[in-house]
């Protein structure tokens, strides 16, 4: 009998690895990203196949509103459809959407604390998206579930909503020292 060892299930599960990758998708803002490309497909069809006989002026505030509109709903969100979280010896880095931004880069030696919390609401923060409530920090929630949460040594918190959360406080307390109630080890 030969013994394999285990794989973890997806990258940065190892807890010894030297860097945690955690991810978290929100499909439901697929659907207002079609949304979006409907209001810009309409923008477009107005200005193409229009005989309006009211005039330039109308004609053209509804084919830039269709667009403008069309394009906030498409780029707003595909910029928070996903998120990935990467964390290695000297800092945690959040990237969001397909194109990575907005982008944010944590240095671990300001993160004097991760918590694990089993669930972020959207509308604790007010939906999806960056978000930034002043008696709760700093968030990038983009679905609803679980998160880490950091706390910086200027008193903020930083949360983010991503999959395997415990494991990447886990690795984050490994970094800093901690230990599992989030106090320095040793003090």
């Amino acid at each position: 009998m030969r013994d394999h060892p285990r794989k973890p299930r997806r990258p940065g599960a190892d807890p010894h690895a030297a860097v945690w990758i955690g991810r978290a998708t929100n499909r439901a803002q697929w659907v207002l990203a079609a949304a979006g490309a409907a209001c810009l497909a309409l923008g477009v069809q107005l200005a193409v196949t229009s005989n309006w006989t009211s005039g330039v002026a109308p004609l053209l505030m509804s084919v830039i509103g269709c667009v403008a509109a069309g394009l906030l709903m498409l780029f707003g969100t595909l910029a928070f459809v996903n998120v990935a979280v990467r964390v290695d010896g000297d800092a945690l880095e959040v990237r969001c959407g397909h194109m990575g931004l907005p982008r944010r880069r944590i240095l671990l030696t300001q993160v004097v604390g991760a918590e694990f919390v089993p669930q972020v609401n959207p509308r604790q923060w007010g939906g999806w998206g960056y978000r930034w409530r002043p008696e709760q920090g700093t968030a990038v929630v983009v679905r609803r579930g679980e998160g880490l949460v950091l706390r910086l040594g200027d008193g903020r918190r930083f949360t983010i909503t991503v999959d395997d959360a415990e494991t990447g406080v886990r690795f984050i307390r490994e970094r800093l020292h901690l230990s599992t109630s989030g106090a320095p080890t040793g003090a």
